[in-house]
């Protein structure tokens, strides 16, 4: 027999039978009430406790049911072994110091010339809540489970708009959507043959997440027509994630003659070796036309594993992504993963797929390409008043968001980290993409995003570039 320590208390807003079923579950915990004792009956401890038979049947029920105690037939209910909790060692307090200074407050951001930036307010918002607010309406059906691929209607004006615009051979057979690169390179990388090799300077997410997903990677120089296909002989690897396009950060293109050395490295390893192109920036090609695609000149039977993303063309919180696989790995990819859940919204999907299949999509990008040369031309000149004459020279200016400015006698990266910082301007410096940690020759050259600021702040923008390098350049000589 036992006796409950702590009373029900009727007045409280707490039911009488979780009270009960609270103290018996506690008693049990610590060991009060042994493993292998006989409850009293119902009748019995409602009679003890003044309460209703209900609320004791409450309370055992909950008790069985969490496994506290066990039910058995004509005998009553018997409490289980309970294996208490682990307790914590006592933490002993911090010996009181002295109150910590607040933190300087960081200077906000001014000029946002960061290479991730784009421009909200250029995205199609009547177009396309008009077209996902019609399928709200009429396609119920679109909030059921998805194939794991994506929907088809989607691959398919993927595959569509691919051809005629980038020169991708595939069908919608072979093109797999997913929420954002990092994902669709996740699940990638199982099924890749070996170590790949990066370009450096270059990606550094792309690098992560195929090392977070147990593929080594080596880091190879990308010199004025790309990443060097003689170092990449000799690495070792089978795989290569390139950006032939507009290569990221520098802004160099392939040329056709490299491309096909590259494709000619990939040939002689049937089935062993692959090329990941990731087509950054495509669409944003300024002066000339853009060369095809590298998986366009291998055909889909060929070694390329062909990976873009609509987060710069649309927007970054569109997490809609596409990849387009070799037919030759569409066998492993669905052995591995025809069972996953699609990770994109169907409406999204959708909503996508008719955007691109009713020509907005490609009026939207004639209307960015006006926007971000007028802005890329801006930010050239604001940069060429600013400086003296020879003080910077620009590059990577045909292509994509952004550009590089190479300083004369530039102070050292970190000065100008720093001074930048001070001064309000979010940028980043060829040398924050060498992926070898080591000394490169990368100094001294600002990779400047174009994307997020209006045509009229560039002016000040370069004005304030200006301060930074005088700043960076008086700072490291008193150091």
């Amino acid at each position: 027999m036992f006796h409950l320590t702590t009373a029900l208390d009727a007045a409280s807003g707490v039911p009488l039978y979780e009270q009960l079923y609270e103290s018996l579950a506690a008693e049990m915990r610590s060991g009060a009430i042994p493993a292998g004792t006989r409850m009293p009956g119902k009748r019995r401890l409602a009679a003890e406790l003044s309460v209703s038979v209900n609320t004791v049947d409450a309370a055992y029920q909950i008790l069985a049911t969490e496994g506290y105690m066990e039910p058995r037939e004509r005998s009553g209910f018997y409490v289980q072994e309970y294996l208490a909790l682990p307790t914590r060692p006592e933490e002993v307090p911090p010996p009181v110091s002295a109150a910590p200074q607040p933190e300087a407050a960081e200077p906000p951001v001014r000029f946002d010339l960061s290479t991730r930036g784009v421009d909200p307010g250029l995205f199609p918002f009547r177009t396309w809540a008009r077209l996902q607010k019609e399928l709200l309406y009429s396609s119920p059906q679109l909030l059921t489970h998805g194939d794991a691929q994506g929907d088809v209607e989607l691959r398919q004006a993927l595959a569509d708009y691919l051809e005629e615009y980038r020169g991708v051979r595939c069908t919608a057979e072979q093109v797999v959507v997913g929420a954002g690169m990092e994902y669709l390179l996740s699940l990638l990388a199982p099924l890749l043959p070996g170590k790949t090799a990066v370009e450096n300077p270059g990606y550094q997410r792309a690098k992560q997440v195929l090392e977070n997903n147990g593929v080594a990677c080596c880091c190879l120089p990308v010199d004025a027509d790309g990443l060097s296909v003689e170092a990449l002989s000799g690495s070792g690897a089978a795989v290569c994630y390139v950006t032939p396009s507009h290569q990221f950060p520098t802004g160099v293109t392939m040329p056709a003659g490299r491309r096909t050395e590259l494709l000619h490295w990939a040939s002689r390893c049937p089935g062993q070796r692959y090329i990941i192109e990731d087509d950054y920036d495509s669409e944003f090609r300024f002066d000339t036309r853009p060369l095809p695609s590298l998986q366009g000149m291998a055909g889909a039977d060929g070694p390329v594993v062909y990976l873009s993303t609509c987060s710069r063309s649309l927007a970054p919180g569109i997490r809609i992504a596409y990849m387009v696989l070799p037919r030759q790995l569409l066998p492993a990819w669905r052995a591995k993963y025809r069972i996953y859940s699609g990770t994109v919204s169907r409406f999204e999907q959708q909503t996508l797929a008719r955007f691109i299949r009713e020509g907005y999509f490609t009026r939207h990008l004639a209307r960015e390409r006006v926007v971000y040369k007028a802005r890329r031309d801006a930010l050239a000149a604001s940069l060429c008043a600013a400086f003296a004459p020879d003080e910077l020279t620009l590059t990577g200016l045909h292509t994509g968001l952004h550009l590089l400015a190479r300083l004369k006698n530039a102070p050292p990266d970190a000065a100008l980290h720093a001074a930048a910082k001070a001064q309000g301007v979010a940028l980043s410096l060829l040398s924050d993409y060498d992926l070898t940690g080591g000394e490169q020759g990368f100094s001294g050259t600002f990779v400047l995003g174009y994307g997020s600021l209006s045509e009229a702040s560039f002016p000040e923008a370069g004005e304030t570039l200006r301060k930074v390098c005088t700043a960076a350049r008086e700072a490291s000589v008193t150091v």
